[in-house]
């Protein structure tokens, strides 16, 4: 287990409209703590973030996490990663994903199936390469085990978002040793809380979940992660149109097992079993009492 006085996350941080330069002050603070990444979500546009990030920041690593695949032609994204990676001095890494159902209907696109439409994607960046310049490594968002398979055979990474701890080490069998020796990077957005009152912070997440538990991608994963009976209760509600009822069927032992809440010094021995487990922890900040800089204050506090 890493050191606790040495270890320090990841931080997911939002180009929120209107606060993206205290966003970039907040990179800056979370460089200067030793933090140990960046990881930039697509919300509030990621791509610009991360070209900023390469000025504003000079020695911690960051990536998207993730950046829908149908949101730009590969071409684009591959100049696009292309420039950054080299803006940053190669500490840039490019986080894709498929997304989900509620997105690309939004964007009114066309998708195929995730597993062949991100391997074409994939591809066709790295052909751009002659004409863009080389890319980061790329990594890929994963859940289950097929994509995470396609990861270790087409990625150097794969990100994980509200993975349960308890599944993890049954699904990194599937990561060839060889590419863990090769420094195959793996990493989770894990929504975190942190407040002394632990309902308190649970409620937190369980709002912050209800939108996840609404997708059957998710709800396939957390199946198979060992929570059948939450994911058909849940589902049953789904199916009735009674989302209040939602929240109340997910239990502490669900919510715990993929979501971190409670005082700092329970949110850091969660986030230090994570690291344990070779797959980064990236945390997602939220709070009981304020916004994304407020709960991004209090993980600073957890770590001074």
């Amino acid at each position: 287990m890493p050191e606790e006085a040495s270890f320090r996350p990841a931080l997911s941080i939002v180009a929120t409209a209107g606060k993206r330069r205290a966003m970039l002050d907040i990179a800056r603070e979370a460089e200067a703590r030793g933090f140990s990444g960046i990881a930039c979500p697509s919300l509030g546009g990621t791509m610009g973030l991360c070209v900023s990030l390469a000025h504003e920041t000079s020695t911690i690593p960051y990536w998207t996490s993730i950046q829908p695949i149908y949101y730009s032609h590969p071409v684009e994204a591959a100049n696009t990663a292309a420039h950054i990676h080299e803006m940053s001095g190669g500490r840039f890494r490019f986080g894709v994903g498929v997304s989900h159902g509620p997105v690309t209907s939004r964007l009114g696109v066309e998708t195929g199936k995730p597993l062949s439409d991100i391997r074409h994607y994939v591809e066709a960046m790295r052909a751009n390469e002659r004409f863009g310049g080389q890319l980061p490594p790329v990594f890929l968002a994963t859940l289950r085990n097929k994509m995470l398979e396609l990861a270790a055979e087409i990625s150097e990474g794969a990100i994980w978002a509200n993975a349960s701890l308890s599944h993890v080490d049954a699904q990194l069998t599937q990561v060839p040793a060889t590419r863990a020796k090769e420094g195959f990077f793996m990493s989770n957005m894990v929504p975190t809380v942190i407040d002394d009152d632990i309902e308190a912070a649970r409620a937190v997440n369980r709002k912050t979940l209800t939108g996840y538990v609404s997708l059957p991608n998710y709800r396939n994963y957390w199946r198979a992660a060992g929570y059948a009976a939450e994911m058909d209760a849940i589902e049953a509600a789904l199916d009735a149109g009674d989302r209040d009822k939602v929240t109340g069927l997910m239990t502490d032992a669900w919510l715990d097992d993929c979501t971190i809440s409670g005082p700092a010094g329970r949110v850091r021995d969660r986030l230090a079993e994570w690291a344990a487990t070779g797959v980064h922890p990236i945390a997602v900040m939220s709070s009981t009492s304020g916004g994304q800089a407020k709960a991004i204050g209090e993980l600073f506090a957890a770590y001074s």
